[in-house]
């Protein structure tokens, strides 16, 4: 039950973010600063987390990400470890959120521009959050998880 709560929180989290800069697009559109190396920016990604694979049609990164989405949904339910289910369903949620947005808008919504001088990360969004930080919370998994086996 706890993956299946945290991909219900990635993806709310992911939409309502979303609907927000989507709403704000016309102010969103040149950036506006929010502190020294962090923008607000409404920009559409037709690549997958980071702008990677950009220019592949829509369908084909949809179909690709419904069946990581598959597969992770198994690893989810055969694990017995609540840190893996948290981390597979924030990547599942995730990915649903960016899936929705594909299907919608033919590309996703991003909106999150992080920068040092005049070098800009590529702008990404909340479900890139959720699904590079359960890659990461399954990287680390084992160790927390005998970390809480053992008590310290």
């Amino acid at each position: 039950m706890i993956g299946l709560l945290a991909a219900l929180i990635a993806f709310l989290v992911d939409q309502a973010t979303k609907a927000i800069v989507v709403a704000n697009a016309a102010d969103l559109s040149a950036g506006i600063p929010v502190f020294p190396g962090f923008n607000l920016i409404y920009l559409r990604n037709d690549g997958v987390t980071f702008g990677l694979l950009g220019g592949a049609p829509w369908w084909s990164l949809t179909v690709l990400a419904l069946a990581v989405c598959g597969w992770l949904t198994v690893m989810l339910v055969r694990t017995a470890s609540p840190v893996e289910a948290i981390a597979y369903g924030a990547i599942i949620g995730g990915a649903l959120g960016n899936v929705l947005d594909r299907i919608r808008f033919r590309g996703v919504t991003d909106f999150l521009d992080f920068y040092a001088g005049s070098t800009h990360w590529p702008a990404f969004n909340m479900a890139d959050v959720f699904v590079v930080g359960g890659v990461g919370l399954l990287l680390i998994a084992p160790w927390l998880s005998a970390k809480f086996q053992n008590g310290t």
